[in-house]
């Protein structure tokens, strides 16, 4: 028998998403502790069949100036195939919906992009939302080969980059400190100027680096060159895979490929804590060199890797201003060239 109920218990939570095709820290406990310690609203649900989980979702809410909605980042994480499964999680999710009278519910499923995925969620009422919710289309980085085959896969420029950042002194340095949190910030915001993208807050940065750092699942990486950071990264450890969640790189020293030192040494880390995969994150669904990730796709691609599409975010609609809110997304879509 299949039910549905909230799950209070973090080892049951983690032991089913350390299931080899579960891996997803967007719905990991600690990205449920992240959002917590922003102020949002958290809810828990799992799928129990036989006193065993077999599915869940992390719904978080979010209230916004112009609506309240939930999200479900990389989820629900359940057996898609399995229809048993798909109709008693969202039924679920409609009732938390209307028992918190959101807008709707955004979800972005950790699963492969296919057209009968497009069919199946609008049949059970999903339309296709018009902002995006974390990365969609990414680029993936398989670690089970030897330094030398990942270094012979990269383009020819990456490896020549690499080899002369650290011919010119660049040094890289993990850190677990939390003040480090603030050269990440201004690195980001230099970063902004330079490719125009909104900005993470210094609390954000923060409050996700404290909830993943309990478990030892964040590191940060300092490219520094004659005593100046030119570069940082914050890589997220989960399960299998390390992601390069966030970044930020000083407008001095822009002829020293710092970037590429850090990037390489945070690769070498994940293959070390014996990681699958070295998830870029996000990149440039297109060619288009207009858009926002135009450049930075070209960075990670020289790594070496393959193009992974997620199934894109999709919306259920729960009241009738929610297409005020499709207007005012579809806009800034356009607007920040996504």
């Amino acid at each position: 028998m299949l039910t549905v109920k909230f799950i209070t218990d973090k080892k049951i939570w983690e032991k089913f998403l350390n299931l080899p095709d579960q891996i997803n820290f967007l719905q990991s406990w600690n990205w449920g502790e992240f959002h917590l310690a922003l102020g949002h609203k958290v809810f828990r649900l799992g799928l129990v069949q036989n006193n065993h989980l077999v599915g869940l979702a992390l719904l978080i809410k979010i209230k916004a100036k112009r609506a309240s909605y939930l999200e479900c980042p990389g989820g629900p994480v359940l057996n898609w195939d399995n229809i048993n499964q798909v109709k008693p999680a969202i039924q679920l999710i409609k009732l938390v919906a209307k028992q918190e009278s959101v807008c709707f519910v955004r979800i972005r499923p950790n699963i492969i992009k296919a057209d009968d995925r497009f069919q199946q969620l609008k049949k059970l009422g999903f339309i296709k939302a018009p902002m995006h919710l974390h990365a969609e289309t990414t680029w993936i980085l398989n670690l089970n080969q030897s330094e030398e085959e990942l270094l012979k896969a990269m383009r020819k420029n990456t490896r020549y980059s690499i080899k002369q950042a650290f011919k010119l002194g660049v040094k890289v340095i993990k850190s677990l400190d939390e003040t480090d949190i603030d050269t990440l910030y201004d690195l980001q915001l230099e970063t902004v100027k330079r490719r125009k993208f909104t900005p993470f807050s210094k609390q954000y940065f923060i409050k996700q680096f404290q909830a993943f750092k309990a478990d030892n699942q964040i590191q940060l990486f300092k490219a520094v060159y004659q005593d100046q950071i030119l570069a940082i990264a914050f890589i997220i450890f989960y399960g299998q895979e390390a992601v390069y969640h966030y970044s930020g790189s000083s407008s001095h020293q822009r002829q020293i490929p710092a970037s590429y030192a850090l990037q390489w040494a945070a690769i070498l880390e994940a293959k070390k804590r014996g990681m699958a995969r070295y998830n870029f994150w996000g990149i440039a669904p297109t060619d288009n060199p207009r858009h926002r990730f135009s450049g930075v796709t070209l960075f990670k691609k020289g790594f070496g890797g393959q193009r992974v599409d997620y199934l894109p975010a999709h919306d259920l609609i729960t009241r009738s201003d929610y297409w005020f809110n499709f207007i005012i997304e579809s806009f800034r879509r356009l607007y920040r060239h996504l």
